[in-house]
């Protein structure tokens, strides 16, 4: 069963997640927040699989909320509700550790799939709008993508391959997308993938994206 909290400052938008969440066999949930401040304590204590987590709230907005709740180190994992077009800050989210975001006039189906990977320690944002949402804010970026960063002592851990793999991910490849371009298997990929994620530390595909970016391994825009 993964348990959720859902966080947002709209009753009736909580009321709607409620509604879907207890209607489905495999979550459950256990508590709502209306503010940010709210989602931080009540993940403390309920310490919940899932946050389904607003932006934009009054007074803790939902980014600071992920900050503090990931800083914590519980086993809860982060998942952005967002409108994308309005919330200019979703990859503020992103760097906070949030594993991924949704639109919040997703279909039901998505939600559900999005709640299981983000429970299962995936990522829920797709590799190509991963693409799309940090060559949308590259400008946020700043100088941070330039060869004089790619200097990380966690690079020195990745072994010429993994490094490719890295270089893949940032571009926004899927698994299938890398097996075919580097020609391996997807099985292969996937293991590379993994040893990426725990080499450099990043909690889910997202953040070792945003790790690549900031490291000027990947450009906005560049070619595949």
């Amino acid at each position: 069963m993964i348990t959720v909290l859902i966080v947002d400052d709209q009753p009736l938008q909580r009321f709607g997640f409620r509604i879907l969440l207890e209607s489905n066999e495999d979550t459950e949930v256990v508590g709502e927040a209306g503010n940010g401040l709210e989602a931080v304590r009540q993940t403390v204590a309920l310490r919940p699989d899932v946050v389904l987590m607003d932006v934009r709230m009054p007074g803790l907005d939902g980014i600071e909320a992920t900050r503090r709740i990931v800083a914590d180190g519980g086993r809860s994992h982060i998942l952005i509700l967002t409108t994308f077009d309005l919330d200019e800050y979703v990859h503020a989210a992103l760097r906070a550790g949030a594993s991924g975001f949704l639109l919040k006039d997703a279909y039901p189906e998505e939600l559900l799939a999005g709640i299981r990977a983000v429970a299962a320690g995936d990522a829920v944002i797709a590799p190509a709008l991963t693409r799309r949402l940090l060559d949308t804010f590259a400008t946020h970026f700043g100088d941070a993508a330039t060869d004089g960063r790619s200097a990380d002592p966690r690079l020195d851990t990745l072994t010429d391959r993994e490094r490719e793999i890295l270089v893949a991910i940032g571009r926004g490849w899927t698994n299938r997308e890398i097996a075919e371009r580097l020609v391996l298997s997807e099985s292969t990929v996937k293991t590379h993938v993994g040893r990426v994620l725990a080499k450099i530390g990043a909690r889910d595909r997202v953040q070792a994206v945003i790790f690549a970016y900031d490291l000027g391994l990947t450009r906005p825009h560049q070619p595949g």
